[in-house]
């Protein structure tokens, strides 16, 4: 069979390096190699994904876009009954060239292309204008074939300022360069994945394939220089719980026609200069000088424009303007409205600085996944820098920030950033942020009485990102909602848990004055299950308390090898201890225990052991990271597993 598909691929291979391909039923042979053993099992296969793409010397790209799918299933027959493509009219323009229905039975039916539905694209949070071609093919059965060509003009991304009603918005804003981040995984098997990109002679392009392996060539042809990019038997993407970003794992190129991100940072520094962004406006100036009044050091004055930007620019994603992207708004539209997207945010934060003396300019993010050495803009997010007196540039995010101790998310950290600084910078990754940065204590004074009932107070505090999960409830929620909100946490322990009294201790909604301290009075009736002169029951630290500051428990631990990197919610010290006094005359039947596990993704000590009357437990927990590799997660799961273990059941017996 292997023989036989080397065949077929020598064979085509001058059709599979075009669009063309696909027309006249070239895709023929694949779907041959379909039939095999290992595309049995799916509802759809895509015998050949074909795109190619012309660049003209201002970085305009023409794309032509060919799919062959074959429907296997009644379930993919529904499935690929409409087809959808995304595009943004703000940077590029898509249609159906073509649509061909190849029937089991022989008959081959044209769609016609004028039935081309054009919709506003699903969105969320954000809501500029992305649009979605669709078109009905009707009525599919088993064994029907889908051959479809979309014809694309533009750029990838929406990337900045005015745009004017001719081709002219379709050409980079970085004018002249292009580049692409072509994903090699899909959710349904591919016989054979092909991407060409055609670029004048004079332009040069640099590339790399990661996470896999892909045939690669470049020829001269036509008096252009062609790269093309293939690969054979693309089975869908086998995910892992928990795992990093798909970008970050799958196989994916990525090539581009600048040389290096200095050159990307300088643009992006002289767009937006030239543009205006953070000119100084006489309000926002009186409001600077209020914020700063009395602020001595110069962290305590970014650190008051910070917080003030991040709690009172609202998040809304909808068009401010014509275009969106790397040209950010100015100073005067951002303090007027108090709205916007990150860059608006951002925008006014590099604003407030200036006004304030410092030096400070905006910077490209990407949240979710890696930013590689290859300069193609893998960006979705803005934030800004500040330059500090040792010279140093500090970077600050004001729209992951609001009511937030931190100035930069942790949520973030190991997170690559690019300035956009008047002497150009290189690629930048924010560190990761140490877990006694964020800690969460929980330490339970507990009395258990011979009827069950358990009565006691604990205090909770946290700090950083554990901080701001735990002081949402006061910072964005109704004070009228608070009591009701910390009666849940008991509740969660207990149905018949009773809230005796809480003590928010000085004002929970000013985040900034300390970490969140919270202590609570309570009484749980029948918490411990009673039998014959023995009664069982857990700790009530380690019984569903507090467990939305515990995302890594939602983690499988009974994964036993992991093959990519994977992540939490961010880096965290959980530290748990508990009293919990004895009814007269009653033992502690498990075995005293202590437990220790070191290593590069976390450390646990814990011990548990009857001291006189009382059941002592101590529990510490350190995860280091927030984004791991896969080596990390021996060390982690063993930890969390330990950790976990200490909220097994206790039995004593009198």
């Amino acid at each position: 069979m292997r023989n036989m598909r080397k065949q077929l691929y020598a064979t085509l291979v001058c059709f599979l390096l075009t669009a063309a391909t696909a027309y006249g039923q070239g895709w023929k042979p694949y779907e041959e190699v379909a039939k095999g053993e290992a595309y049995a099992k799916f509802d759809c296969v895509a015998l050949l994904d074909s795109t190619s793409v012309s660049v003209q010397p201002t970085g305009q790209g023409s794309f032509a876009v060919c799919k062959v799918i074959k429907v296997q299933t009644p379930k993919g027959a529904i499935a690929n009954r409409v087809i959808k493509y995304d595009y943004d009219p703000l940077t590029a323009h898509a249609e159906f060239k073509r649509v061909t229905i190849y029937h089991a039975d022989g008959q081959i039916d044209e769609v016609d292309v004028k039935k081309t539905c054009d919709y506003a694209a699903p969105a969320r949070a954000i809501y500029w204008g992305a649009r979605q071609i669709m078109i009905e093919v009707g009525a599919l059965n088993p064994d029907d074939v889908i051959d479809y060509e979309i014809a694309k003009k533009g750029f990838t991304y929406a990337l900045l300022g005015a745009v004017p009603e001719d081709d002219s918005r379709f050409i980079p804003p970085m004018h002249g360069q292009f580049y692409d981040i072509v994903p090699f995984w899909s959710s349904e098997p591919t016989v054979r994945k092909v991407y060409k990109v055609s670029i004048p002679m004079d332009k040069e392009m640099q590339f790399q394939f990661y996470q896999g392996e892909c045939a690669s060539s470049m020829r001269y042809e036509d008096g252009r220089k062609a790269y093309t990019f293939a690969m054979e038997d693309m089975m869908p993407f086998r995910r892992e719980p928990n795992m990093v970003d798909l970008f970050d794992a799958a196989p994916k190129l990525m090539m581009s026609s600048t040389s290096h991100w200095k050159d990307k940072s300088l643009w992006f520094n002289k767009v937006n200069e030239d543009y205006g962004s953070f000119a100084p406006l006489p309000e926002a100036q009186k409001k600077v000088d209020e914020l700063i009044k009395g602020k001595k050091t110069e962290m305590e004055k970014i650190a008051v424009l910070t917080h003030w930007v991040a709690d009172n620019i609202r998040y809304a994603g909808i068009s401010m303007g014509k275009g969106e992207g790397y040209t950010l708004h100015n100073t005067k539209m951002n303090y007027t409205d108090r709205c916007g997207v990150c860059k608006d945010i951002a925008g006014t934060l590099v604003s407030f600085l200036r006004m304030a003396g410092f030096e400070a300019y905006p910077a490209m993010t990407m949240a979710g996944s890696r930013v590689e050495s290859i300069p193609a803009d893998h960006f979705n997010h803005c934030v800004a820098v500040v330059k500090l007196a040792d010279g140093t540039y500090m970077p600050l995010d004001p729209t992951w920030v609001p009511f937030c101790r931190e100035l930069w998310s942790s949520a973030e950290q190991q997170q690559n950033y690019l300035p956009g600084v008047p002497e150009g910078s290189d690629l930048c990754l924010t560190p990761v942020s140490a877990p006694e940065n964020h800690y969460v204590r929980i330490k339970a004074d507990n009395r258990l009485d011979a009827n069950g009932t358990l009565r006691g107070t604990f205090t909770i505090q946290a700090e950083g990102q554990s901080d701001s999960n735990i002081r949402s409830i006061f910072t964005r929620g109704f004070q009228s909602q608070w009591r009701v909100t910390m009666e849940r946490q008991l509740l969660a322990v207990s149905p018949k848990a009773r809230l005796l009294s809480v003590d928010y201790g000085k004002n929970p909604k000013d985040y900034q004055a300390a970490p969140i301290q919270i202590t609570f009075r309570y009484e749980i009736p029948d918490y411990a299950m009673k039998g014959e002169k023995e009664m069982l029951f857990k700790p009530l630290v380690m019984n569903n308390l507090y467990s939305q500051v515990r995302s890594y428990l939602r983690i499988n631990t009974e994964v036993k090898e992991r093959k990519y990197g994977f992540k939490d919610a961010c880096s965290r010290l959980v530290e748990l201890d508990e009293t919990i006094q004895l009814p007269s005359g009653y033992t502690l039947i498990n075995e005293s225990k202590e437990d220790a596990v070191q290593g590069t993704g976390a450390d646990f000590a814990g011990s548990l052991l009857q001291k006189g009357n009382r059941v002592v437990l101590h529990n510490r927990l350190a995860l280091k990271k927030r984004v791991y590799e896969a080596s990390d997660w021996d060390s982690f799961r063993k930890a969390v597993e330990a950790h976990k273990a200490y909220g097994d059941y206790l039995v004593i017996k009198k």
